[in-house]
């Protein structure tokens, strides 16, 4: 078996920060999305898909590879958006296994009154401590990050800009 390839201490610290931030941006959005809309940052972001997506649907599977959710996942967290009338699930008529789920008006509703608080929790727990390079920086590291580890990422509206 390889020895391992240790981190050395520039590597341990960069990681170490790297948790720290990830932990604390993290906690202070979900904590933001609980009080305000009673929804954790994982439904919030399915809304936030859905309401992307033409005709604010997506077949499931795609809207499991777009959150980076498991379809597991997905299936739990859209039972319980459709229990608050926020999404609703059709079958497709060419694919008996499977679904589109699809941002109701109430859905959309509900994000529209989420968005603003979560966009200033997002600003204060991030964007405001950078400057235009280091966002630049961010944006660069993160979806090289992202590519390496195998996600998905779509650069082609940053790319725009």
């Amino acid at each position: 078996m390889a020895e391992p390839r240790w981190l050395d201490e520039k590597e341990q610290q960069a990681w170490r920060a790297f948790i720290a931030a990830q932990r604390v941006v993290n906690g202070r959005i979900e904590q933001q999305l609980q009080r305000d809309a009673g929804m954790p940052h994982t439904y919030f972001e399915i809304l936030v898909r859905l309401s992307e997506a033409p005709e604010g649907r997506l077949r499931m599977s795609e809207l499991a590879v777009s959150t980076l959710g498991s379809r597991s996942r997905l299936s739990h967290a859209v039972n319980r958006l459709e229990k608050v009338g926020w999404v609703r699930r059709e079958g497709i008529e060419s694919d008996r296994r499977g679904q589109v789920a699809i941002l109701t008006e109430a859905g959309l509703q509900k994000l529209k009154e989420t968005a603003p608080g979560h966009v200033e929790t997002v600003r204060a727990a991030v964007f405001d401590a950078l400057s235009d390079d280091q966002v630049e920086q961010l944006h660069d590291i993160c979806a090289t990050l992202a590519r390496h580890s195998g996600g998905t990422y779509d650069s082609a509206a940053w790319e725009s800009r």
